[in-house]
């Protein structure tokens, strides 16, 4: 009796299982069937037409200044904007050299002055040098030239510094020159890359026998960036030519006034 009584639980057991994976399986078949229709309705469902209207092309207003300039630089091409890149490179290394070199070559001259003439009266002519020697900066080069010389006349004095403020003008100016000539060559470089972006624009206009708007408009712009970039460099380099300009004249007139008062100085205590 309990061996028919366990039978029967078992075989209710297995027959309800049985029911319950048929009924489960079920629901899952027609769910994978209801999402098989759903991928096959959205793959050949047409794209509305106001979504193919769209304007796919990128929105500079969202995008740095970094990437637009980026994007205009390769659209201008790489062989005239590349040598235009390295002018503007080239050019203000030179410009930084230079004004560095300026700012280390500024003297407080009336200290200066003030501590020859303190040198001149307690030590006399070698503690003057020393002074000099110890000081950087062009003023000081020309007070030591002068005091050098001085045992051999005031005439002597003053040509020597005539000849070495030359030579010190000299190297004020070192390297303006280059500057300049990349001043000049960028946006000749600009020019010709439109030149050149010209000539290509018209002989496609050429190939495709007909002037469509979308090839001279391409054409035209890539000639035209070319300009903008030499243009742009020559702006900047101009800028700080223009100030390592002044900055040289503000020395040179200071250096003169200084030379000034120095002659007066050692007219002074000569003995």
């Amino acid at each position: 009796m309990k061996k028919l009584f366990v039978f029967l639980t078992v075989a209710g057991m297995l027959t309800f299982g049985l029911n319950t994976i048929v009924l489960a399986e079920e629901p899952v078949q027609e769910a994978e069937t209801e999402v098989a229709e759903t991928d096959v309705d959205q793959e050949t469902e047409p794209v509305p037409a106001d979504i193919m209207d769209q304007d796919l092309t990128p929105d500079y207003e969202d995008q740095t200044f970094h990437y637009i300039l980026k994007e205009q630089f390769i659209e201008g091409g790489p062989m005239f904007m590349s040598i235009i890149l390295l002018c503007l490179i080239i050019g203000l290394g030179l410009c930084v050299e230079r004004i560095i070199y300026l700012n280390l070559s500024s003297t407080n001259t009336t200290k200066l002055l003030n501590k020859v003439e303190d040198a001149l009266k307690t030590g006399g002519v070698d503690a003057a040098k020393e002074v000099c020697r110890n000081t950087r900066g062009p003023v000081a080069s020309i007070y030591y030239q002068g005091l050098d010389r001085y045992n051999e006349g005031m005439e002597v004095v003053e040509k020597s510094i005539v000849s070495y403020g030359g030579v010190l003008m000299g190297r004020l100016e070192m390297n303006l020159t280059w500057i300049s000539l990349f001043i000049a060559i960028a946006p000749m470089l600009g020019f010709m890359g439109t030149v050149i972006g010209m000539i290509g624009a018209f002989d496609a206009i050429a190939r495709a026998g007909d002037i469509s708007p979308t090839i001279v408009a391409d054409g035209i712009k890539i000639a035209l960036l070319t300009t903008v970039f030499g243009l742009i460099v020559a702006v900047i380099l101009q800028i700080f030519y223009n100030y390592i300009i002044s900055k040289i004249d503000t020395m040179v007139n200071t250096m003169e006034d200084a030379t000034i008062s120095f002659m007066d100085i050692l007219i002074k205590y000569k003995k």
